[in-house]
């Protein structure tokens, strides 16, 4: 199959799902450039479509950014609406070496033994022989070993944790944060010039 084998669609995601009826196995997020991120793609309103729309067992990734990371952050609020929506244990992330990436996972429960089998499928064997029964490559089956070894389990929302709806999604707000941030650890070395030296080392500095 080639790239023009494959259709696309350039739309709204969340106005081209509520107009869709299929179901997939896999639906991958990857609508958040850096810090800043469509607050209609950030609720659970929108995770809940997205939920709808997979098939049981079916996963969802999503592809965030670790420029805000920590409490407060984005990627905090973010993680812990899908997990509201998700469900406890059904919520992974992968942090993507030598990147500012963190791809996270959830699933949405099968039936019977599947129900709550997210820690289960994730650990390094299930992942390798699985990956090898469907590709039969072995260089990728070891690399499973490699991705396992980075899952982090996103724990269930508490009444502390922001989840962002449609009514109250404040990503703006939350970036405007992680700017700050950005602002003030930057700024450090040349608040230590301007101390030491003045306005004088300061210029030299930034020349």
């Amino acid at each position: 199959m080639s790239p023009a084998d494959i259709p696309v669609t350039t739309y709204d995601g969340r106005a081209w799902l509520a107009a869709s009826h299929d179901k997939y196995d896999v639906i991958m997020v990857d609508a958040y450039q850096d810090i800043t991120i469509p607050f209609q793609m950030s609720s659970t309103e929108f995770f809940t479509m997205v939920r709808e729309h997979l098939n049981p067992g079916g996963v969802m990734v999503v592809n965030m950014n670790m420029i805000s990371d920590g409490q407060g952050s984005i990627n905090e609020a973010l993680s812990d609406t899908i997990a509201s929506v998700f469900g406890n244990g059904n919520t992974l992330t992968a942090d993507v070496p030598n990147t500012t990436n963190r791809e996270l996972f959830a699933k949405k429960p099968g039936s019977g033994s599947e129900e709550n089998s997210m820690q289960q499928a994730s650990k390094a064997l299930n992942l390798r022989e699985t990956t090898y029964e469907r590709t039969g490559s072995e260089d990728l089956e070891w690399y499973m070993e490699e991705v396992a070894s980075r899952f982090r389990k996103v724990n269930e929302p508490d009444s502390a944790s922001t989840i962002l709806t449609d009514d109250k999604a404040p990503v703006e707000v939350l970036g405007m944060h992680a700017i700050d941030q950005i602002i003030a650890d930057e700024a450090g070395p040349y608040r230590q010039i301007l101390k030491d030296e003045g306005f004088g080392g300061l210029l030299r500095a930034v020349q």
